[in-house]
């Protein structure tokens, strides 16, 4: 097994049970914080704007601590499994963390992960995390990533926030607090903005 994905399975296992000290994500009902932000879709960089994308239908927001590390690559995967359900659910799915532009175009286009299904957003210095009750954990030089290469920066934690379209948020998931494993951010949320499209159409959801 090469170093880098050694590292990256350790550090994915630290990531999924430490818990972020002093965290306290906004929970349903709040507001959710508009925020811009550099993003990547298929390997191509724009801006995202959340008012913007709510006009379209709810959000699925994803914190995530590294792309290209254990569990943040099997949750972006099952993300982009789910793309046709989520649509089907008239919701949208982006990804955040603290990885800069250029790594992000290598995972928003990786076949293996994001595979081009939804965008992922950069938040170098945490910003729009702390807006949603998120503290970043220090990285440190040490940390490398699937591919062997340096990761470089803190780690948000993970944490799913399931916005309407109303600019309010409907659910929160967090990995620490309701124990779930990656992949179950994407099955969770799914459940979540389906139960907002049956809410919306009065039939049951599925």
């Amino acid at each position: 097994m090469k170093r880098g994905i050694v590292g990256g399975v350790i550090l994915g296992a630290l990531l999924l049970f430490t818990a972020p000290g002093g965290a306290d994500p906004l929970a349903a009902g709040a507001k959710a914080p508009d925020f811009l932000a550099k993003a990547s879709l298929g390997g191509k960089g724009f801006k995202f704007l959340l008012r913007q994308a709510l006009r379209q239908g709810p959000l699925v927001l994803y914190f995530y601590p590294s792309a290209f590390t254990k569990g943040c690559d099997l949750e972006a995967h099952a993300f982009a499994d789910a793309k046709a359900d989520f649509a089907a659910a008239g919701a949208q799915v982006l990804g955040v963390s603290a990885d800069n532009l250029k790594r992000l175009n290598a995972f928003s286009s990786d076949p293996q992960y994001c595979a081009g299904a939804f965008p992922v957003a950069s938040d170098p210095g945490g910003r729009i995390a702390a807006r949603y009750g998120l503290v970043m954990m220090p990285g440190n030089a040490t940390q490398t990533d699937v591919r062997g290469l340096a990761i470089g920066h803190g780690f948000i934690p993970r944490t799913t926030f399931v916005i309407g379209r109303d600019g309010r948020i409907a659910a929160t998931l967090s990995s620490f607090a309701d124990h779930l494993e990656p992949a179950d951010h994407a099955t969770r949320a799914l459940a979540v903005v389906q139960r907002l499209a049956a809410a919306k159409t009065g039939e049951p959801a599925k």
